[in-house]
């Protein structure tokens, strides 16, 4: 069930103060990125924009993070220091006590700015679907076994540019230009029959998931999984090590892409 925000502020008033002892960033060390989302009504969305971007620039983080009544969906990156300030802070709102995280490392920063932008849903389906009814989560090591059986469908919920850098070993690809088309490809290529059998999804760190598979349940799919964390996590906790995974993963930062060991692909970002 979603959580409703009693309060945008922050329960430790002592943490802006930490901005002061961080020093700026610069391209001679590496930064952690670390990505996270939550489906939770939030309200004075105007009044938490202005306290998250104040925070972020004190800190000196920069990354995208978008809000919306729903919930709360970012990427950010900054120094070590930097990333531990910003990980009290959010969760010092009751809303957002228990975020989970997941990080990678990148020896440049791969944001421009920091940007705090409220939006009518934080990753746009444009079909109403209850979250509440989402699929079941499947850790990685689940997500592996899962993959070995017989009668599953694996779908790859990712646009077609990503698709095309790397997915998981017989994965079927929509083809989709925009999430929003995954709904019509469901319609037009999965059948009665189809619904018979366990539908596994992924996307690249869990957000899209929770959307495709709250909408396939609310339309007779009942055997319905999603890999938690998406693939960011899945190559964090197991390394890849049953070359489940083929090629790199697409990311929407400058990096462009991450190999297996989540470092940013040289070919693609000089390219």
């Amino acid at each position: 069930m979603k959580q409703s925000s009693a309060s945008m502020k922050p329960k430790n008033k002592l943490l802006p103060n930490y901005y002061l002892y961080i020093k700026p960033m610069s391209n001679s060390e590496n930064f952690i990125v670390t990505t996270f989302y939550k489906f939770v009504e939030l309200k004075d969305l105007t009044e938490l924009k202005l306290q998250l971007l104040k925070f972020c620039n004190e800190v000196k983080i920069k990354g995208t993070i978008l809000i919306a009544k729903e919930g709360i969906n970012a990427t950010l990156t900054g120094n070590k220091d930097s990333i531990i300030a910003f990980y009290s802070f959010i969760k010092s709102y009751n809303c957002f006590s228990d975020l989970n995280f997941k990080e990678s490392i990148s020896n440049f920063i791969p944001f421009k700015k920091m940007k705090v932008k409220i939006k009518p849903e934080i990753v746009t389906f444009k079909a109403d679907v209850n979250i509440d009814n989402r699929g079941e989560y499947l850790s990685p090591e689940e997500w592996d076994k899962f993959l070995e059986k017989d009668d599953v469908i694996v779908i790859d919920t990712r646009n077609n540019y990503e698709v095309a850098l790397g997915t998981f070993k017989n994965a079927t690809d929509p083809k989709t230009k925009a999430f929003t088309e995954l709904p019509m490809w469901v319609k037009e290529n999965l059948t009665e029959e189809d619904k018979e059998k366990t539908i596994l999804m992924f996307c690249t760190g869990g957000v899209r998931c929770e959307k495709s598979t709250a909408y396939m349940k609310q339309n007779g799919f009942e055997k319905v999984y999603h890999l938690e964390g998406g693939i960011l996590k899945y190559l964090e906790i197991t390394k890849n090590a049953n070359n489940n995974w083929i090629g790199s993963c697409f990311i929407f930062d400058d990096r462009a892409a991450l190999s297996h060991d989540l470092t940013a692909l040289e070919s693609l970002r000089n390219a």
